[in-house]
């Protein structure tokens, strides 16, 4: 069963979380932080995306980048902007976005749960992306990023959490300027806690990895380099109940046609989907079911039957895509390496997938249908995985506001 502990957060004081608090370090690219942390100085971003306070062109990955990061943190807390709880505590974190709200856990995960597979994966992690948060967390001796985890509902958990936030007042309670709203209450009645603990341990036999895996893999490596730290042998997550999570579509957008003309590749496509071409914007409504915007127009394909197998992998979309088309047509046979692909998170619209053609940058994009929740359990359970970037979770958790410290 699940072993997840109580900690002391690193938090900012109760007027200033709205200034600190801010989005995840890979959704944005170090012109965009530089651009959301101007003029506020307090921004988390000054230690998760540090090299915005070093001159243009620093590589992002140089241990430079990594100093700058530790030096912002150590200021952030010396001046009194963040303070360390006084006490080991559980913290309830509520999203709303669009008037549908989501409340999750925020708890230290078990490194041995990382590593037994109780905390279980559905994708494999980039070499480059891990070393880059193994240098960030080791020389900052911190956990910025937090790992967001999934569990299958336990109605007891639920009870005791709207409990809680009934009963209590949170200690932040802000809108961010994307208008999701942000509250976050402390569990800190040692009952209660233990209480969570408990349950946690005899209910709860797997939580997955629902966004995060870099800064999961990293944390166990990080763990392993500190054998004598305590506090490395758990890393900071927030976990979920299945029932609050809605998976959004990731897209994907190709640099080149792999030597067919326009016409060439519809005719090949024509083997394995039906194709019509549409006046608008394709948002896929169902499974198997893909938009397609090549040279300014948009198409439905719908996969025909034999193009996809019953098992929890082969169902996907993303499989279908990447056999029927990325590989077999397009070429792209390494998602994870192939520098002619990118991806597009659902978040940003059908029209980011249009400009990224329409500027010549990309050549092909796709829209796919979602993933469910169930269908990332049923994967993960297998000990199969995805393809890369087939999930993405909105609204995203904000760093800053709870920090473990290792």
């Amino acid at each position: 069963m699940i072993n997840i502990q109580p900690f002391a957060a690193l938090r900012p004081q109760t007027g200033l979380a709205a200034a600190v608090a801010a989005r995840p370090y890979d959704v944005l690219n170090s012109q965009e932080a530089a651009e959301e942390a101007q003029g506020n100085p307090n921004s988390f971003l000054h230690v998760t995306k540090a090299e915005i306070d070093l001159p243009a062109g620093t590589d992002i990955h140089s241990q430079a980048v990594y100093d700058q990061a530790k030096d912002n943190l150590d200021a952030m807390t010396r001046k009194g902007v963040l303070f360390q709880e006084d006490k080991p505590c559980y913290y309830i974190y509520e999203l709303v976005m669009n008037g549908r709200a989501q409340t999750g856990l925020v708890a230290l995960s078990s490194v041995d749960d990382y590593n037994n597979d109780r905390i279980k994966k559905h994708e494999f992690t980039r070499p480059e992306k891990e070393k880059d948060r193994i240098d960030h967390m080791r020389t900052i001796r911190a956990q910025t990023g937090n790992v967001f985890l999934a569990y299958r509902d336990v109605s007891e958990i639920d009870a005791l959490i709207a409990d809680w936030k009934k009963s209590h007042s949170p200690i932040y309670d802000f809108t961010a300027n994307d208008a999701i709203e942000h509250r976050i209450w402390v569990v800190d009645m040692r009952e209660t806690v233990d209480q969570i603990t408990k349950i946690f341990a005899e209910q709860v036999p797997a939580t997955y990895i629902a966004d995060g895996h870099h800064r999961a893999a990293s944390a166990a490596k990080v763990s392993a380099a500190l054998p004598d730290s305590e506090a490395a042998k758990y890393f900071l997550t927030t976990l979920f109940p299945a029932g609050q999570l809605a998976i959004l579509d990731y897209n994907r957008v190709v640099k080149d046609l792999n030597g067919h003309s326009e016409g060439e590749l519809l005719n090949a496509l024509e083997e394995d989907f039906t194709i019509t071409r549409e006046a608008e914007a394709v948002r896929p409504g169902s499974l198997h079911e893909f938009g397609m915007y090549l040279n300014k127009n948009w198409y439905r394909l719908q996969a025909k039957p034999g193009t996809w197998t019953e098992d929890p992998i082969g169902v996907l979309d993303v499989s279908i895509l990447s056999d029927k088309i990325l590989d077999k047509l397009l070429g792209v046979r390494d998602q994870r390496t192939d520098k002619r692909i990118d991806f597009v998170g659902g978040i940003r619209g059908l029209g980011e997938l249009e400009k990224r053609v329409n500027s010549g940058e990309m050549a092909i994009a796709f829209s796919l249908y979602p993933v469910s929740i169930h269908q990332l359990f049923d994967i993960a359970d297998s000990g199969s995985v995805m393809p890369p970037k087939s999930t993405w979770f909105e609204p995203k958790l904000r760093d800053g506001l709870l920090t473990h410290r290792i």
